[in-house]
Protein backbone atom coordinates (compact mmCIF):
# COMPACT_ATOMS: atom_id res chain seq x y z
CA UNK A 1 0.00 0.00 0.00
CA UNK A 2 1.39 3.69 -0.85
CA UNK A 3 0.24 6.79 0.21
CA UNK A 4 -2.02 7.24 -2.52
CA UNK A 5 -4.69 9.63 -0.85
CA UNK A 6 -2.12 11.86 0.25
CA UNK A 7 0.34 13.95 -1.23
CA UNK A 8 2.88 16.01 0.68
CA UNK A 9 4.80 19.15 -1.57
CA UNK A 10 6.22 20.89 1.71
CA UNK A 11 8.88 19.89 4.18
CA UNK A 12 6.61 21.12 7.32
CA UNK A 13 3.67 18.62 6.13
CA UNK A 14 6.52 16.24 6.38
CA UNK A 15 7.65 17.38 9.77
CA UNK A 16 4.11 17.15 10.82
CA UNK A 17 3.22 13.48 9.87
CA UNK A 18 5.91 12.65 11.37
CA UNK A 19 5.64 14.23 14.77
CA UNK A 20 2.21 12.59 14.59
CA UNK A 21 3.94 8.96 14.16
CA UNK A 22 6.07 9.28 17.25
CA UNK A 23 2.71 10.56 19.38
CA UNK A 24 0.74 7.63 18.43
CA UNK A 25 3.87 5.08 18.55
CA UNK A 26 4.83 6.86 22.46
CA UNK A 27 1.11 6.79 23.36
CA UNK A 28 0.94 2.99 23.05
CA UNK A 29 3.79 2.19 24.45
CA UNK A 30 3.87 0.70 28.23
CA UNK A 31 -0.25 0.48 28.36
CA UNK A 32 -0.58 -2.82 28.51
CA UNK A 33 -3.96 -4.03 30.64
CA UNK A 34 -3.44 -6.78 32.77
CA UNK A 35 -6.63 -8.48 31.38
CA UNK A 36 -6.19 -10.00 28.39
CA UNK A 37 -8.00 -12.68 26.74
CA UNK A 38 -6.39 -15.54 25.14
CA UNK A 39 -7.59 -15.21 22.22
CA UNK A 40 -6.75 -12.26 21.65
CA UNK A 41 -3.10 -12.79 22.20
CA UNK A 42 -3.60 -15.26 19.38
CA UNK A 43 -4.56 -12.68 16.65
CA UNK A 44 -1.69 -10.34 17.96
CA UNK A 45 0.91 -13.15 16.85
CA UNK A 46 -1.49 -13.85 13.69
CA UNK A 47 -1.37 -9.97 12.77
CA UNK A 48 2.45 -9.92 13.21
CA UNK A 49 2.94 -12.60 11.15
CA UNK A 50 1.17 -11.10 8.54
CA UNK A 51 3.00 -7.74 8.43
CA UNK A 52 6.21 -9.43 8.42
CA UNK A 53 5.28 -10.59 5.30
CA UNK A 54 4.13 -6.99 3.91
CA UNK A 55 7.60 -5.67 5.62
CA UNK A 56 8.97 -8.70 3.07
CA UNK A 57 7.58 -7.08 0.33
CA UNK A 58 8.44 -3.49 0.99
CA UNK A 59 4.91 -2.82 2.47
CA UNK A 60 5.03 0.59 4.37
CA UNK A 61 1.88 0.98 5.81
CA UNK A 62 -1.28 -1.17 6.26
CA UNK A 63 -5.01 -0.14 7.16
CA UNK A 64 -6.94 -2.16 9.60
CA UNK A 65 -9.55 -3.07 6.96
CA UNK A 66 -6.38 -4.74 4.72
CA UNK A 67 -5.24 -6.63 8.09
CA UNK A 68 -8.27 -7.86 9.06
CA UNK A 69 -8.71 -9.22 5.55
CA UNK A 70 -5.72 -11.12 5.55
CA UNK A 71 -6.26 -12.49 9.02
CA UNK A 72 -9.97 -13.32 8.88
CA UNK A 73 -11.55 -11.10 11.35
CA UNK A 74 -13.26 -8.10 10.71
CA UNK A 75 -12.00 -4.49 11.07
CA UNK A 76 -13.05 -3.18 14.40
CA UNK A 77 -11.40 -6.65 15.71
CA UNK A 78 -8.44 -5.22 14.75
CA UNK A 79 -8.64 -2.27 16.16
CA UNK A 80 -10.44 -3.80 19.32
CA UNK A 81 -7.35 -6.40 19.75
CA UNK A 82 -4.73 -3.55 20.08
CA UNK A 83 -6.49 -0.93 22.48
CA UNK A 84 -5.80 -3.15 24.65
CA UNK A 85 -2.65 -2.54 24.56
CA UNK A 86 -2.72 1.63 23.47
CA UNK A 87 -3.52 3.47 20.75
CA UNK A 88 -2.08 2.64 17.30
CA UNK A 89 -2.18 3.84 13.81
CA UNK A 90 -3.16 7.08 11.79
CA UNK A 91 -6.80 8.02 10.98
CA UNK A 92 -7.09 7.95 7.27
CA UNK A 93 -3.42 6.50 6.90
CA UNK A 94 -3.33 3.17 8.63
CA UNK A 95 -0.35 1.56 10.80
CA UNK A 96 2.68 2.14 10.03
CA UNK A 97 4.28 -1.80 9.24
CA UNK A 98 7.39 -1.37 10.90
CA UNK A 99 6.25 0.70 14.14
CA UNK A 100 3.54 -2.30 14.65
CA UNK A 101 6.01 -4.89 14.10
CA UNK A 102 8.01 -3.32 16.79
CA UNK A 103 5.52 -2.63 19.28
CA UNK A 104 3.45 -6.12 19.00
CA UNK A 105 7.17 -8.06 19.66
CA UNK A 106 7.13 -6.29 22.73
CA UNK A 107 3.86 -7.04 23.66
CA UNK A 108 4.35 -10.76 22.94
CA UNK A 109 7.87 -10.66 24.58
CA UNK A 110 9.46 -11.55 21.00
CA UNK A 111 11.94 -8.87 21.36
CA UNK A 112 14.20 -10.90 23.10
CA UNK A 113 15.77 -14.68 23.03
CA UNK A 114 13.64 -17.51 24.89
CA UNK A 115 15.81 -20.49 26.10
CA UNK A 116 13.89 -23.79 25.52
CA UNK A 117 14.44 -26.93 26.35
CA UNK A 118 12.64 -30.43 24.97
CA UNK A 119 11.92 -32.81 28.00
CA UNK A 120 11.04 -36.44 26.23
CA UNK A 121 13.29 -37.19 23.33
CA UNK A 122 10.77 -39.57 21.61
CA UNK A 123 8.91 -38.99 18.01
CA UNK A 124 7.58 -35.48 19.07
CA UNK A 125 10.21 -34.52 21.18
CA UNK A 126 12.52 -35.31 18.48
CA UNK A 127 10.91 -33.71 15.47
CA UNK A 128 10.51 -30.60 17.99
CA UNK A 129 14.42 -30.26 18.32
CA UNK A 130 14.39 -30.31 14.16
CA UNK A 131 12.32 -27.23 14.01
CA UNK A 132 13.44 -25.02 12.32
CA UNK A 133 10.80 -22.09 12.56
CA UNK A 134 11.80 -21.67 16.34
CA UNK A 135 14.89 -19.69 15.55
CA UNK A 136 12.35 -17.13 13.13
CA UNK A 137 10.65 -15.93 16.51
CA UNK A 138 14.04 -15.50 18.82
CA UNK A 139 12.97 -18.95 20.18
CA UNK A 140 16.35 -21.52 20.96
CA UNK A 141 16.30 -24.68 21.92
CA UNK A 142 19.64 -25.10 24.56
CA UNK A 143 19.05 -28.55 26.18
CA UNK A 144 16.94 -31.82 25.41
CA UNK A 145 16.89 -34.49 28.55
CA UNK A 146 15.00 -38.05 29.11
CA UNK A 147 15.00 -40.33 31.49
CA UNK A 148 17.21 -43.05 29.29
CA UNK A 149 19.59 -40.71 26.98
CA UNK A 150 21.54 -43.73 25.59
CA UNK A 151 18.48 -44.81 24.42
CA UNK A 152 17.94 -42.15 22.15
CA UNK A 153 20.80 -40.20 21.25
CA UNK A 154 21.57 -42.61 18.11
CA UNK A 155 18.07 -41.97 16.59
CA UNK A 156 17.89 -38.05 17.52
CA UNK A 157 21.51 -37.73 15.67
CA UNK A 158 20.68 -39.90 12.92
CA UNK A 159 17.26 -37.45 12.48
CA UNK A 160 18.90 -34.20 13.12
CA UNK A 161 22.19 -35.21 10.49
CA UNK A 162 24.78 -34.40 13.21
CA UNK A 163 25.64 -35.06 16.62
CA UNK A 164 23.25 -34.60 19.30
CA UNK A 165 23.27 -34.02 22.95
CA UNK A 166 21.10 -35.84 25.63
CA UNK A 167 21.16 -35.24 29.49
CA UNK A 168 19.43 -37.17 31.71
CA UNK A 169 16.83 -35.54 33.60
CA UNK A 170 18.09 -36.02 37.14
CA UNK A 171 20.17 -33.24 36.05
CA UNK A 172 17.63 -30.61 34.74
CA UNK A 173 18.02 -28.07 37.75
CA UNK A 174 21.78 -28.29 37.49
CA UNK A 175 21.57 -27.38 33.51
CA UNK A 176 18.90 -25.01 33.45
CA UNK A 177 20.20 -22.57 35.64
CA UNK A 178 23.87 -22.54 33.85
CA UNK A 179 21.94 -22.52 30.22
CA UNK A 180 19.04 -20.21 31.63
CA UNK A 181 16.09 -21.99 30.29
CA UNK A 182 12.91 -20.35 30.70
CA UNK A 183 10.74 -22.83 29.41
CA UNK A 184 10.12 -26.72 29.07
CA UNK A 185 8.41 -28.60 26.20
CA UNK A 186 6.90 -31.53 28.00
CA UNK A 187 6.91 -34.67 25.62
CA UNK A 188 6.85 -37.21 28.20
CA UNK A 189 4.60 -40.37 28.56
CA UNK A 190 1.32 -39.62 30.41
CA UNK A 191 2.09 -41.38 33.06
CA UNK A 192 5.18 -39.38 33.83
CA UNK A 193 4.04 -35.64 33.17
CA UNK A 194 2.98 -34.27 36.38
CA UNK A 195 6.20 -35.98 38.04
CA UNK A 196 8.40 -34.22 35.77
CA UNK A 197 6.89 -31.45 35.55
CA UNK A 198 7.49 -31.30 39.47
CA UNK A 199 11.37 -31.35 38.44
CA UNK A 200 10.30 -28.96 36.09
CA UNK A 201 9.31 -26.96 38.62
CA UNK A 202 12.43 -27.42 41.10
CA UNK A 203 14.67 -26.31 38.59
CA UNK A 204 12.68 -23.18 38.43
CA UNK A 205 11.86 -22.89 34.59
CA UNK A 206 8.52 -21.42 35.12
CA UNK A 207 7.22 -21.53 31.81
CA UNK A 208 5.86 -24.94 30.15
CA UNK A 209 4.48 -26.20 27.09
CA UNK A 210 2.63 -29.34 27.91
CA UNK A 211 1.80 -31.82 25.33
CA UNK A 212 0.75 -34.23 27.31
CA UNK A 213 -2.82 -35.36 27.26
CA UNK A 214 -3.01 -34.65 31.44
CA UNK A 215 -3.53 -31.94 33.32
CA UNK A 216 -0.32 -30.74 35.31
CA UNK A 217 -0.53 -28.72 38.25
CA UNK A 218 2.15 -26.07 38.91
CA UNK A 219 2.26 -23.69 41.81
CA UNK A 220 1.10 -20.18 41.55
CA UNK A 221 4.28 -18.06 39.34
CA UNK A 222 4.55 -20.86 36.78
CA UNK A 223 2.11 -20.57 33.94
CA UNK A 224 1.64 -23.41 31.90
CA UNK A 225 0.01 -24.25 27.93
CA UNK A 226 -1.89 -26.83 26.44
CA UNK A 227 -1.05 -28.00 22.72
CA UNK A 228 -2.10 -31.57 23.10
CA UNK A 229 -3.06 -32.52 19.40
CA UNK A 230 -6.54 -34.51 19.57
CA UNK A 231 -7.39 -31.80 21.54
CA UNK A 232 -7.53 -29.25 18.90
CA UNK A 233 -8.83 -31.81 16.98
CA UNK A 234 -11.88 -32.36 18.94
CA UNK A 235 -12.56 -28.56 18.50
CA UNK A 236 -12.04 -28.53 14.95
CA UNK A 237 -14.53 -31.92 14.52
CA UNK A 238 -16.97 -29.94 16.99
CA UNK A 239 -17.30 -26.97 14.08
CA UNK A 240 -17.05 -29.33 10.91
CA UNK A 241 -20.30 -31.58 12.52
CA UNK A 242 -22.35 -28.17 13.49
CA UNK A 243 -21.67 -26.98 9.74
CA UNK A 244 -24.47 -30.36 9.35
CA UNK A 245 -27.06 -29.69 11.70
Amino acid sequence: MVFSNFLWTKEKDFVKIGKVREKFHKRSKGLRQEKVPDVTIKRLSVYLRHLKELEEKGETVVSSTALAKACGVNAAQVRKDLAYFGEFGIRGVGYYVKDLIERLKEILGLNREWRLAVIGVGNLGTALLNFKDFLKENYKIVAAFDKYPERVIGKLAERLGRPAEVIHIDRLKEVAKERKIDIALLTVPPQEAQKVVDLVVEANIRGILNFTPVQIKVPKGFVVKNAYFTTVLDNLVYYLQSKRR
